[in-house]
């Protein structure tokens, strides 16, 4: 059963896969605290154990090294890892930081109003995954309105 709703989308879904070696205090982490819904989870074989928990709307984020740089020292005032980072839409940014600090991420950037106008905070979280809380400030169609917003152009 597809999750999508847009039938002409060539890709259904966006699943990210991580190996968490504590598997529990991820769940706790990412299902109960960050309130992720779990869709279905599997037992397998050896102990195997897997949960799929659904994260609202995916989306794919391609930076350039220039931007990446730049929303590092937005959210965290200094240059982070390279590698993947998930970033979570919330309507209390300042509110989920806490509670997820509180469930054993570290804060390593305090929730801040960004320039394209969303409050942003950045956590190291369980499974080894750097993470952005983010609440939006401004409504996509005025945010588009600004210098700088737009679609990519294909060059």
């Amino acid at each position: 059963m597809s999750t999508h709703t847009n039938d002409s989308a060539g890709v259904l879904q966006l699943r990210v896969i991580v190996e968490a070696e504590d598997f529990d205090a991820a769940i706790a982490f990412y299902r109960d605290t960050l309130r992720l819904p779990e869709q279905v989870a599997f037992e397998g074989d050896g102990d195997a154990r897997v949960s799929i928990l659904d994260a609202g709307r995916a989306t794919l984020e391609i930076s350039n090294p220039a931007q990446k740089r730049m929303i590092d020292q937005v959210e965290t005032g200094e240059r982070q890892g390279s590698g993947i980072r998930l970033a979570f839409e919330v309507t209390d940014g300042r509110g989920v930081t806490t509670k997820l600090a509180a469930a054993g991420a570290t804060i390593i950037g305090e929730p801040r109003e960004t320039p394209w106008r969303s409050l942003n905070s950045r956590l190291d979280a369980p499974a080894g995954l750097q993470i952005t809380v983010f609440e939006e400030l401004e409504e996509v169609p005025e945010r588009a309105q600004r210098a700088g917003f737009g679609k990519a152009d294909s060059r």
